[in-house]
């Protein structure tokens, strides 16, 4: 039975703090932190609920806006909030979002946004995130709206009270009138992304399902896929897997797609972390970008990698222990906190430049590993919020609200016990 089924099934890559703000200005009242402890409260919810209807979906992925830029977070963010409290209001905003994800794909939209022949002379169903370049290539930020795909058709599939509902939103693309029809939808358009480039262009995975890109490709020709790109692959793979699960139309498919995810999270604590005892004693990691590095992540990505082990972890699947999870939180508190509005470049505490710069705020993907540190829980979310101050990180709000939820439940199982 998966891990987070008292709050549903969570699969959500993190977002730079700065992108996030940008795409996210404060022209409502924004979303408010009510408090820090007890049940997320309807006041939370309603101030999400409201924000959410102020954001307009990107109108392509240049930049991509689908993958760590705005919308692709946005989209996230409705999907945690969702699975937090089944609000079909917040499920309906995301479907809008999906749609618009889907039919900005390469092979489905007129030029300009689509019909651009890449890197692999077709039409591809991809979404450019630069189609000035030549060839136009691709990379790991395929696998992010894929997984919105996925993400939102696992929601409505996990809810089958749901299935025969009119969506709320309509169905202006004729994408499927009723919940069921459009995940179905999503589903089919989703593997068709993954079978006709991503599986046959851009991964190599004959390596014992180990991500390598293609020697074929422009992109990081024949090397091993970056640890945030993965974390983009597996949130496509993991919900999909799910979904074809629920369904029960193409076991073989979904074992696929666990296998590869099961993969990539064993290669990474097998051969691409680095394990010591923090100055503060705790057991920490460190890792790099990619292999064959085992040092050095920058804050940014790091943020990214930690939402998508943090996304595997909540399956209950793929072996990820808690011990590993509360090492991750260590080696934020212990080693990229070195006070407060103070946070290292890289997460072996030292500082660079561009992604490696510090920052004075927390990434949202780090907050994900305040489920770990109960004792460190108010100083991770009390950095940057405040109760009753509003905010337009959506991003970090959502996190904040999923890590109160969890604490709740437990909290509640503890006390029933």
């Amino acid at each position: 039975m998966l891990k987070n089924m008292l709050s549903g099934l969570l699969a959500c890559a993190a977002i730079l703090p700065a992108i996030a703000q940008a795409a996210n200005p404060a022209a409502s009242a924004g979303m408010v932190v009510e408090s820090f402890s007890g049940p997320v409260t309807s006041k939370e919810i309603n101030s999400f609920k409201g924000y959410i209807q102020t954001l307009t979906p990107a109108s392509d992925n240049i930049g991509n806006q689908w993958a760590q830029g705005g919308s692709g977070e946005q989209t996230k963010a409705m999907g945690l909030v969702y699975e937090i409290n089944g609000d079909r209001a917040i499920l309906d905003k995301m479907l809008v979002f999906c749609d618009s994800v889907l039919s900005e794909r390469n092979d489905l939209a007129p030029a300009p946004v689509g019909q651009h022949k890449i890197w692999t002379g077709r039409i591809d169903p991809v979404w450019p995130n630069d189609v000035s370049s030549t060839p136009i290539g691709t990379g790991g930020e395929q696998g992010d709206p894929v997984g919105h795909l996925g993400y939102c058709a696992r929601l409505i599939l996990a809810t089958p009270a749901i299935w025969h509902l009119k969506v709320g939103s309509g169905d202006p693309k004729n994408y499927g009138a009723d919940y069921y029809s459009r995940a179905k939808k999503y589903v089919t358009e989703a593997d068709y992304s993954l079978d006709q480039h991503i599986f046959k262009s851009l991964l190599n995975l004959t390596r014992n399902n180990l991500y390598y890109f293609s020697a074929a490709s422009p992109y990081k020709s024949g090397l091993p896929v970056p640890w945030n790109q993965q974390m983009m692959f597996n949130y496509a793979l993991q919900n999909l897997a799910a979904c074809h699960e629920i369904l029960g139309d193409d076991p073989a498919r979904a074992n696929r797609y666990n296998a590869i995810v099961g993969a990539s999270i064993a290669s990474f604590f097998a051969t691409g972390v680095t394990s010591y005892k923090s100055k503060k004693g705790s057991d920490v990691y460190d890792w790099g970008y990619a292999l064959p590095d085992k040092s050095g992540e920058d804050n940014n990505h790091g943020s990214l990698d930690i939402a998508g082990f943090y996304r595997a972890y909540a399956t209950g699947r793929y072996a990820i222990t808690d011990i590993q999870m509360t090492r991750f939180a260590n080696t934020f508190v212990d080693v990229v906190t070195r006070g407060p509005q103070d946070y290292a470049g890289r997460i072996n505490g030292s500082d660079g430049a561009g992604n490696s710069a510090p920052t004075t705020t927390v990434r949202s993907g780090y907050l994900l590993l305040a489920e770990f540190l109960p004792q460190q829980y108010q100083n991770m979310v009390g950095a940057d919020f405040t109760i009753g101050k509003a905010s337009g990180r959506i991003d970090q709000f959502s996190r904040f609200l999923w890590v109160k939820n969890r604490r709740n439940i437990k909290a509640s199982q503890a006390a029933g016990r």
